[in-house]
């Protein structure tokens, strides 16, 4: 389709069909489809919601369509995305007139012969119907599962941890909008920087500025590197190492660099050294250390995490941060598609690579030093469990007793945040002390 005929809904269906038929991930194929098109902000801005809003439906539309279409393999699957897209926009996009949406359906289905028709049909019948009540889904686990469009397994992990009350106030808040914050990188200019940027203090981080929405990226600040773009709970992970400014540190999994950064802002003459497995990441590291002018303590190193302690030797470091690769549950608000693509299986796999990091990076770091475990997931098999297995192999470490002063994100000495708490990422910060 040329560029004068692209419309919103056009671009949202190719968008979908590369999430859903090729693997893309929604944040990625978006931003390269928007980079290329011409259409206005305001049609940028609809697509964007139709993309997430599908994506992040996808099991609730598809269970509807189910009681309307009974072979969904007979239907061409860029037809069946085209429904979805389009129920999306009736159910939960109030401003948007229905017939609006069918319409453009209807053209948008004319590319193949016959599918308009059936498009039309199939849309006008949902529109009149008496569409089938998720309530009457006997099982609890399926009918949260279609609820709240995550699979059962995560369904049943969330109330097996966080019981039915909570475990249904985090999936309800994936669907509310992500704030946008940043974090302030000379704290002299916290007050005028929150006035111009017309933001609001962080509730969780100090140094946190936030927004419902906006595009802080665009900003003189950001320019000038006053702020770097960083979510409120990753904030609160550089603090915990309590540098005093002459430390060794290693950053074992820094890609893209927000905490590294943050470290290197409390050093003096000490210096961050920042590890990733591939050189795109590293050049995007040491690019945002220029921009925020710490590329005097910052050294970029390509090493697998796991391979630390016969890189570094020991007694290398003062203090470490893991913050370690997993399934990125607490980030599922800003990428829906993050709960298709995972499964109950993969926590295992999970946990023998965060522990194999944790059993290399340990053996570097010096008597009385400390390692800051952290996580962007809320499940325990990543995050608690991990820490007492760790504990358990590694008898010269003890658990450090982490403090905030929300005392409602402190859990069995470390931090927890889940999602519906401050509308932030899910994420687990924990730390250890190596005593002898």
């Amino acid at each position: 389709m040329s560029k004068k005929q692209q419309t919103a809904r056009s671009l949202a269906l190719t968008v979908l069909t590369q999430i859903f038929d090729e693997g893309a991930y929604s944040n990625i194929a978006l931003k390269q489809e928007l980079d290329k098109t011409g259409l206005t902000s305001q049609d940028k801005a609809l697509a964007t919601e139709i993309v997430y809003g599908t994506v992040a439906r996808k099991m609730t539309l598809e269970w509807y369509l189910s009681h309307y279409i009974e072979d969904r393999d007979k239907i061409d699957s860029w037809v069946y995305y085209l429904l979805m897209l389009s129920l999306y926009q009736i159910l939960y996009l109030d401003k948007i007139p229905a017939h609006a949406s069918v319409n453009e359906a209807v053209n948008l289905a004319k590319r193949k012969k016959g599918a308009d028709k059936f498009v039309n049909a199939l849309l006008r019948k949902l529109l009149t119907a008496d569409l089938p009540s998720i309530a009457s889904i006997k099982r609890k686990n399926k009918r949260l599962s279609i609820q709240y469009s995550v699979p059962v397994w995560l369904v049943k992990t969330l109330l097996e941890e966080y019981g039915e009350e909570r475990a249904e106030k985090i999936l309800a808040s994936l669907f509310e909008r992500n704030k946008a914050s940043v974090r302030v990188t000379d704290t002299d200019k916290f007050d005028d920087l929150r006035e111009e940027l017309e933001a609001e203090a962080s509730q969780l981080s100090p140094v946190g500025l936030v927004k419902s929405s906006g595009h802080f990226a665009g900003s003189v600040a950001f320019a000038k590197g006053d702020i770097t773009i960083q979510d409120e709970t990753s904030q609160l992970v550089a603090p915990t190492l309590d540098l005093k400014g002459d430390e060794q540190v290693l950053d074992a999994c820094a890609a893209p660099g927000g905490k590294t950064m943050h470290i290197a802002s409390y050093l003096t003459s000490g210096q961050v050294t920042a590890l990733d497995l591939y050189d795109h990441k590293l050049t995007l590291i040491a690019e945002n250390a220029e921009r925020l002018n710490v590329a005097d303590k910052v050294v970029t190193q390509k090493l697998d995490a796991r391979q630390v302690a016969q890189f570094f030797g020991e007694n290398a470091f003062d203090k470490i941060l893991v913050d370690a690769p997993c399934s990125g549950i607490g980030l599922i608000r800003r990428k829906p598609d993050i709960k298709y693509n995972k499964e109950a299986a993969d926590f295992a796999s999970l946990q023998e690579t965060q522990l194999e990091i944790l059993d290399s990076v340990c053996q570097s770091v010096k008597k009385g030093g400390i390692i800051t475990y952290s996580t962007c997931t809320i499940i325990q098999k990543e995050n608690q469990e991990v820490v007492q297995e760790f504990l358990r192999r590694h008898p010269n470490f003890e658990q450090v007793v982490l403090q905030h002063p929300s005392s409602d994100i402190l859990v069995d000495g470390c931090i927890l945040i889940t999602p519906e708490q401050y509308q932030t990422d899910g994420f687990f910060i924990s730390q250890v002390r190596r005593i002898s």
